[in-house]
């Protein structure tokens, strides 16, 4: 039965690493779709969040309607403060930060929240620092910062701007400890549902204090079909199917080897700019690749020792 058990378990982690690589690509191209609504499309920062986020919520509630409410306010205060965290706090923090600090400077400091969800887990929930695990995310993350500085824009100390992208990275690293307290009792769709409810209605009043046009008609110019099947793409893969399958990612691989993954997400953006956008690769960049596999390989090495042990036992 034990072995039954364990072989199990064995097919389920496997398919949670293939979901947390599949969700990471969603999130890694998701740029690629967003720039193009931005910079084709006008669409502001605010609005491509809004709009995103609320029709991905308005589709939850048609499937999972029934229940509106956690089971308890403890529970109910935890997905707010989750959704709060990944969505509208999320996004101010990381916009304000651009705006302050360079788009290098916030892209390496964002790319710190493995890191956070590692300690604040043993914070939160005693669980050890293993040091495979703090070896494979530092190697990680200097491949990330290869990947970031590979086209040679080098960082600067803007101390305002570096605190706020830190802080985005502290937002979500909160919201994975958030998460990893509901997991157990409710669905990845009603969890998804609520942190989409509590992230659109904090980030609604930064949409009705923007001045300029609203560009939302421009999902309907039939002379730029592209606009309309990137925000397709971003509602339904990138929102709706990613945070699904996220939740559940985290609920068998646990929140750090899930936000490990995270790495993969520059080294995404470039592989897909390189595809679709031609954007040149350099050498710093395939350092960085290497680097940041190696880094999630070491990381995920404890998780392998301790399988290979209960199948001795």
């Amino acid at each position: 039965m034990k072995l039954k058990a364990l072989s199990k378990n064995k097919y389920v982690v496997a398919l949670s690493h293939i979901g947390a690589l599949l969700t990471v690509i969603a999130w890694g191209t998701s740029f690629l779709s967003t720039k193009t609504l931005m910079v084709q499309g006008g669409f502001t920062p605010v609005e491509m969040y809004e709009y995103r986020f609320f029709a991905a919520y308005l589709i939850l509630l048609l499937i999972t309607g029934r229940k509106l409410f956690a089971n308890n306010w403890r529970d109910e205060a935890t997905l707010a403060l989750g959704g709060i965290c990944s969505g509208s706090l999320y996004f101010i923090t990381e916009n304000f930060a651009l705006q302050m600090t360079t788009t290098a400077n916030v892209s390496l400091l964002s790319s710190v929240s493995p890191i956070f969800v590692t300690f604040l887990m043993a914070i939160v929930f005693g669980q050890k620092l293993k040091a495979p695990t703090l070896i494979g995310s530092a190697i990680a993350f200097a491949g990330v910062a290869c990947v970031i500085f590979s086209h040679g824009e080098g960082i600067e100390i803007n101390p305002a701007g570096d605190l706020l992208a830190l802080s985005a990275s502290l937002c979500w690293a909160i919201y994975a400890i958030c998460i990893k307290r509901v997991l157990p009792f409710y669905s990845s769709m009603f969890i998804s549902r609520k942190l989409f409810f509590y992230g659109v209605l904090t980030g609604a009043p930064l949409l009705l204090l923007s001045h300029g046009p609203i560009h939302i008609t421009q999902l309907w110019n039939f002379q730029h079909p592209e606009y309309i099947m990137n925000f397709l793409f971003l509602v339904l893969v990138c929102s709706l199917g990613a945070y699904l399958v996220w939740n559940e990612v985290m609920k068998y691989l646990g929140p750090i080897t899930a936000n490990n993954y995270l790495y993969l997400q520059p080294l995404v953006t470039m592989v897909f700019g390189y595809l679709l956008l031609g954007e040149q690769i350099y050498f710093l960049g395939y350092l960085g690749c290497v680097l940041i596999i190696g880094g999630l390989i070491i990381s995920d090495k404890v998780k392998s020792l301790s399988l290979r042990s209960l199948r001795r036992q």
